[in-house]
């Protein structure tokens, strides 16, 4: 929580707003933490401990994922919150942000007991939830069938079926077609923009991707289509490299049988997961968790481009080194932001009853990935800022010129 509010602050301090409206945007519209008494296969009982904050409502209905995870906690929650608000503004989606997750290591409960879990945290959390109210959608530890509990335990409570109520939902049940590779595909299109600014080709690039999970497996494959060579990947059990680019393909099917890139044939082991992110590559693309880019080492980061592909991995610190330095940083609510645009279309589509095209989604998606690149690279250069500081600027703006044309109640 504390770097985004440095980064808020920053923005406000850009846009010459004072300590009142700080103030206001610093704060959650609603916070709930609740109980989750879970019943484990064995007959024993635990008490799991869910979160979902409302950080902004000013635009529209709060929109944000839902996440399990043992990392999970409320100050967590807080913040990637408030990320989803400047995400939502900044690509023009009407939503505010939100956030949840519950405290839970996935890996160590069966299908069943998730599926016991996601249904009670529902049931706590359906008074603030809906789909003209907070619209869940998958994160970290959670994916469609998840989000089909969500929908389905909510709707048996209204008595009828609530398409609205969460997005990135199997196809079955009113998902969308391209939702799974959105934030991917919106990652692709800003790294492929930055080459383009930075005057330097895909075939002639190169690139290493933290993460082989929802986010970074579809961005290394997309790189590696678009001509880039991806020469290193890791995951949670290890990273793999190979100087001549890695097969992203037969990478994905090694993932797919053994659980992990460890031993991937033809690549050799790097020796720590930290040393992916020091590579003297063109692109870096860090898609696993917050954080990762530090004080400790944003000095060694030699990547020409950082692309965000999740949230917060930049700290503070070492977004002020990296800035020094050179390093082009494309942040998170501008790099990941194609999962929210998608769950956006998905939201209309189910609103609508009419279903579009895979090739309707993407090129929509394409069009407002490169829109927002475009108007924070020129924001960046016409007022002399960091990318960080033109995108958080731009959405602090949007919506607290929102907020003041809505008024105080009372």
């Amino acid at each position: 929580m504390v770097d985004a509010l440095a980064q808020l602050r920053r923005a406000v301090e850009i846009l010459g707003y004072d300590d009142a409206t700080f103030a206001m945007l610093a704060a959650a519209r609603r916070e709930l933490t609740v109980s989750i008494p879970l019943r484990r296969d064995d007959g024993t009982v635990e008490v799991l401990t869910g979160h979902r904050v409302q950080h902004n409502l000013s635009r529209g209905p709060a929109k944000g994922g839902l996440r399990f995870s043992p990392e999970v906690n409320l100050d967590e929650v807080r913040a990637l919150a408030m990320w989803m608000t400047w995400k939502c503004a900044l690509l023009d989606v009407p939503y505010g942000g939100a956030k949840g997750g519950v405290t839970i290591d996935p890996r160590l409960y069966s299908r069943s007991e998730l599926e016991r879990v996601t249904r009670r945290y529902t049931s706590e959390i359906s008074p603030l939830i809906g789909p003209q109210i907070d619209i869940p959608a998958p994160d970290i530890g959670t994916d469609e069938a998840t989000m089909a509990w969500v929908m389905d335990t909510y709707s048996v409570s209204r008595g009828h079926t609530v398409l609205g109520v969460v997005t990135g939902k199997p196809l079955p049940l009113g998902g969308s077609l391209g939702r799974p590779s959105a934030t991917s595909r919106g990652v692709t299109h800003v790294a492929l923009a930055a080459l383009e600014e930075v005057e330097v080709s895909p075939a002639a690039a190169t690139a290493a991707v933290q993460g082989f999970g929802k986010v970074g497996r579809g961005a290394a494959e997309f790189l590696a289509k678009a001509g880039v060579r991806v020469v290193a990947v890791s995951d949670q059990y290890g990273a793999v490299t190979r100087p001549d680019g890695l097969d992203i393909e037969a990478l994905a099917l090694h993932v797919d049988r053994t659980g992990s890139v460890v031993g991937f044939e033809g690549s050799k082991a790097m020796n720590s997961l930290e040393d992916l992110l020091l590579l003297d590559v063109t692109v870096l693309v860090p898609a696993a968790v917050e954080g990762v880019l530090h004080e400790g080492n944003a000095h060694h980061v030699q990547a020409q481009i950082i692309v965000e592909g999740a949230n917060g991995p930049t700290t503070a610190t070492a977004d002020r080194t990296l800035a020094d330095r050179g390093t082009v940083v494309v942040p998170d609510i501008l790099a990941n932001a194609g999962g929210v645009v998608v769950s956006y279309f998905e939201w209309v589509q189910a609103n609508q009853a009419y279903w579009w095209s895979v090739d309707e989604v993407e090129q929509r998606l394409a069009d407002r990935m490169k829109q927002a690149w475009l108007r924070v690279r020129e924001h960046a250069a016409h007022h002399q800022l960091t990318l960080r500081e033109a995108a958080t600027s731009l959405a602090v703006k949007t919506v607290a010129e929102a907020h003041r044309a809505r008024g105080l109640y009372p």
